[in-house]
């Protein structure tokens, strides 16, 4: 029960997500193909909410809810993002779903999203056995 609170976080981010079309595989299709402004405003909006957090957090020296400092680590570039973010790219205009959005897409009778489910945990097992393989 202490961690009800996530649940209920989870399942208001579900309803936003569901309520905002952004788990409509056809609103993705419409933002691959630049034929639609929808997804491309719900993006225009997160991102400066976002930076403008990680400002004020960073700024302001906000601690969690336990009292405990935030830790937002500098991440150095390589060219493995090139490549993941392409091959991520590629999954989301195939699927219409990045990962936050998959359970959302579950909950709301979407049950092919089963088969983005696996084939997201799948690549996340691969890369997570190849990873010290790879090129830095």
């Amino acid at each position: 029960m202490k961690n009800i609170k996530f649940i209920l976080a989870g399942i208001f981010f579900g309803i936003v997500l569901t309520k905002g079309e952004a788990i409509s595989w056809y609103r993705m299709q419409e933002m691959f193909h630049f034929q639609g402004f929808h997804m491309f405003g719900i993006f225009m909006t997160a991102i400066p909410v976002g930076a403008i957090s990680v400002l004020l957090i960073k700024k302001f020296n906000i601690k969690t809810s336990k009292g405990e400092a935030v830790s937002i680590p500098d991440k150095p570039f390589n060219k493995g993002i090139i490549f993941g973010s392409l091959i991520f790219g590629f999954g989301w205009a195939l699927t219409g779903a990045c990962p936050g959005p998959l359970y959302a897409q579950l909950g709301s009778g979407v049950l092919v999203t089963i088969v983005t489910i696996a084939a997201a945990l799948f690549g996340t097992w691969t890369y997570a056995l190849v990873r010290e393989k790879l090129p830095h």
